[in-house]
């Protein structure tokens, strides 16, 4: 069951990522009336499209604790290293999305 759940999840993830980019934020960056955050709108796409897509990201950490969770109980230090590295790469992913004007990179 659970790596039928981690599947699931994963296939979430990815559906979410392409069907957002493709349904939801295309459309709304077409419409022109993004507000301009630090005087364009360029940076208010791009920090909407990292937190589009940073949902992805966490349920791709859920999905890899729930594989690890499958074959046996991980230790403290596996749960840790899966968290912060889905944390790191949240935060590679601001750092460059936002070219380190937004703060979560932090």
């Amino acid at each position: 069951m659970l790596l039928a759940a981690a599947a699931l999840t994963l296939l979430l993830a990815l559906a979410h990522s392409y069907l957002g980019e493709r349904y939801v934020l295309v459309r709304l960056f077409r419409r022109g009336q993004l507000p301009q955050l630090f005087g364009a709108t360029d940076f208010t796409r791009r920090t909407l499209r990292f937190a589009w897509h940073l949902t992805s990201l966490a349920w791709l950490g859920l999905a890899a604790l729930l594989v690890t969770l499958n074959t046996r109980e991980p230790s403290r230090a596996e749960r840790g290293a899966i968290l912060a590295g889905t944390f790191g790469i949240s935060g590679v992913f601001a750092l460059i999305g936002s070219r380190g004007r937004h703060l979560s990179w932090v």
